[in-house]
């Protein structure tokens, strides 16, 4: 059986490209199809892969502007060759999905989120103030074509997996279509659960998009004065910079040792964005930190809060993991932190850490490896060979 997994891009190690991986390890021999990719930007299990990618890659300037080329995305992915793949598992949070399979191959899509530019967050990418006049009318009519063109292509999907009960209903929303939900992987291995600083520093990790809401937070801490790092790059650097105060230090990206220093000596987490998911705050969690989140999205169904209701939180049985503040404004945030001034006694590192541990890489290979088996056989088709794919616990 021959194997093609299908990433919308490849430049960089986030959360998207952590789940590729895991993929990797559960296909040893599959082939990697993507728009386009920076070579040495993703880990040596990707890499290691034959990789094949559309015209994008020959682009003189795509390197550095490739996201200036989305309206080409849906010509270059439907322009990869799948032609003799029996099983195609798609990775996409913007275009990967709307592949053409060969009809007689299964194709699964780990679903990140509908396109978000387009949907539902295209006012805080596109809206006043982010782009000039001439630029701003033509983004809108690219919108609209790309809008029919997600919603056209998801039917090349045959099975829909999201990676959170949030973006399931995004997906019916937007595709009219079903799914079935597995959390994405955390190497909680990374992490070790510390003795918590009283008297320790907040902290963020996080690109500078957005949707973030990065700004929310600096206006919250310019006015408690409370030790803010920030540790993150991204196109509103800047704007962020010059909005702090002396109290809030940005620190760049962190490669993966600082990060866990940066986790095991934080007071908590602040989290201001909706997320579809959040892999952030679960890997602040198994460093056996709280996390102050805005209620909405991912945040739900991984934070147990010490205030309000647990939501959807899968798993709620080991005690509080973080606070929310129900409105996005920097008011209710400043509230949210009082909070957790207060009752900072009743968070225990190690309860933290082991809720984080249900959302671990291990237990995520189990359900997709277990999922895609049960989707095979249901079609007559069988699992590649078992003792090569069997994914290492």
């Amino acid at each position: 059986m021959k194997v093609a997994l299908v990433h919308d891009w490849l430049t960089g190690m986030r959360g998207g490209e952590k789940v590729l991986e895991a993929l990797c390890g559960i296909f040893p021999d599959a082939d990697i199809f993507t728009i386009f990719h920076v070579k040495g930007t993703v880990s040596q299990a990707i890499e290691s892969h034959p990789i094949k990618t559309s015209f994008i890659q020959r682009l003189p300037f795509a390197k550095k502007r490739y996201r200036m080329l989305l309206p080409l995305f849906p010509v270059a992915v439907e322009g990869l060759d799948l032609r003799g793949y029996d099983l195609i598992v798609s990775t996409s949070h913007c275009a990967a999905k709307g592949v053409i399979p060969h009809p007689d191959s299964l194709h699964i899509c780990y679903i990140f989120t509908p396109m978000r530019y387009i949907w539902d967050q295209f006012e805080l990418y596109f809206g006043h103030g982010r782009t000039g006049f001439l630029s701003g009318r033509l983004i809108r009519l690219f919108a609209n074509y790309l809008r029919i063109w997600d919603v056209t292509s998801s039917a090349r999907v045959d099975e829909f997996v999201a990676i959170s009960g949030h973006v399931a209903k995004r997906v019916e929303k937007y595709y009219r279509r079903g799914s079935t939900v597995i959390y994405p992987p955390v190497d909680c291995n990374r992490f070790k659960a510390a003795k918590a600083d009283p008297n320790g520093y907040y902290l963020i990790v996080s690109a500078f998009a957005p949707y973030k809401r990065i700004d929310l937070a600096i206006d919250a801490f310019n006015d408690l004065g409370l030790p803010l790092k920030i540790t993150g790059t991204g196109q509103d650097e800047q704007r962020l910079k010059r909005k702090a105060k002396k109290n809030i230090e940005f620190l760049g990206w962190a490669a993966d040792e600082r990060l866990q220093g940066l986790y095991e000596g934080c007071k908590a987490l602040v989290f201001p964005g909706e997320e579809d998911f959040g892999i952030v705050p679960l890997e602040a969690m198994a460093s056996g930190r709280p996390v102050i989140a805005f209620a909405k999205g991912g945040a739900l169904e991984t934070v147990v809060p010490v205030n309000g209701v647990a939501g959807r939180a899968a798993f709620s049985d080991s005690g509080p993991t973080g606070v929310f503040f129900y409105e996005q404004t920097a008011e209710a945030l400043k509230s949210a932190i009082n909070i957790l001034e207060k009752r900072c006694g009743e968070f225990n590192p190690s309860l933290i850490r082991g809720h984080a541990l249900n959302f671990d890489t291990a237990q995520f290979k189990r359900n997709i490896r277990d999922y895609i088996m049960t989707s095979l056989r249901n079609r007559g088709m069988g699992f590649p060979d078992a003792k090569k794919t069997q994914p290492a616990f």
